[in-house]
C-alpha cells in the first residue's frame, strides 16, 4: 500500500482520496490551500459571445447565471472541468486537451476573431491563456470568482499530526502549492516523513517550483490531468 499525500484544496482533495483508496492506496489529506469566493458581477448575456473556464473552482463559486448566458458555448480546459460546467447548467460545453494553450487554440479555431470571451477565473492565475486569446483578436472579460489562500509551512507540518510514518508519494497540482510544500519540507522533522517520498507533479512548472526539494525523486505527468498524475504512482 502506497501512502500518498494529497495537497490540493477541498472539495477536490476528498475526491482524489476516494480514487486513491479505491486503487488500494492510503491517502493522507493535507490541503495546502483553500479557495474563497469573491464578490463578482457577471456581464449581461448580450455582451458575451462565449464562456471559458480553466478551473472547476470557478464553477463552484459561480453566482446565479442568467439562462441566456448558460446557453452560450462554454469552453472548458479539460474533461473534469467540462463536467463541472455541465453541472453548473451550461448546455453547450466543449472540452480542450487539458491546458490553457490548448483551450485558447480551440477557441481560436472555432470562434470568429473579435468575439468576446467571458473568462470565469480566480484572482491567482497564469496570464498565458488571456494573452493568447488577445493575440488572436479576441476580447477577454475576466470574472474573478474566487481567491486562493495558502497554508503557512508551520501550520501545514502541524496538520499532519503525530503520525511519523514515512510518506511514499506527494501529489502536487500547482506551482504555488509546490512552493508551499517546499516550505513544509523545510520544517523540523520533515526528513523523517518525506526523505524517500516521490514528488509527483502535474506539469514541468510545478516541478520547477519545488526548487531543489526532492529533485532526484521528482516526476512530471505526461499531460496535465489527474489521470496522468496518478499514473506516476509507484506500485504498492
Amino acid at each position: 500500500m502506497v501512502r500518498v499525500l494529497v495537497t490540493r484544496p477541498e472539495p477536490g482533495a476528498t475526491a482524489t482520496a476516494r480514487r486513491l483508496a479505491a486503487a488500494g492506496h492510503e491517502p493522507i489529506l493535507l490541503p495546502l490551500s483553500e479557495t474563497r469566493a469573491l464578490p463578482a458581477a457577471l456581464p449581461p448575456p448580450d455582451a458575451v459571445d462565449v464562456v471559458a473556464v480553466t478551473s472547476a473552482n470557478a464553477l463552484r463559486h459561480l453566482p446565479a447565471v442568467p439562462a441566456a448566458l448558460l446557453a452560450r458555448p462554454c469552453y472548458a480546459v479539460g474533461g473534469r472541468t467540462a463536467q463541472a460546467a455541465r453541472g453548473a447548467g451550461f448546455g453547450d460545453v466543449r472540452a480542450a486537451a487539458g491546458d490553457g494553450a490548448a483551450l485558447a487554440a480551440m477557441i481560436a479555431g472555432a470562434e470568429p476573431a473579435g468575439a468576446t470571451v467571458l473568462y470565469l477565473c480566480g484572482r491567482i492565475r497564469r496570464p498565458e491563456f488571456e494573452h493568447a486569446l488577445g493575440q488572436a483578436g479576441f476580447a477577454v472579460r475576466c470574472a474573478e470568482l474566487y481567491d486562493t489562500v495558502f497554508v503557512e509551512p508551520g501550520r501545514g507540518a502541524a496538520a499532519l499530526g503525530p503520525d511519523r510514518r514515512p510518506i511514499d508519494a506527494v501529489l502536487l497540482y500547482s506551482p504555488e502549492t509546490a512552493r508551499a510544500m517546499a516550505g513544509v519540507m523545510a520544517t523540523d522533522g520533515a526528513d523523517s516523513r518525506f526523505g524517500g517520498a516521490a514528488f509527483l507533479c502535474l506539469s514541468a512548472r510545478v516541478a520547477a517550483a519545488l526548487g531543489t526539494v526532492g529533485r532526484a525523486r521528482t516526476y512530471v505527468a505526461v499531460e496535465p490531468t489527474e489521470d496522468a498524475l496518478l499514473a506516476l504512482l509507484p506500485s504498492g
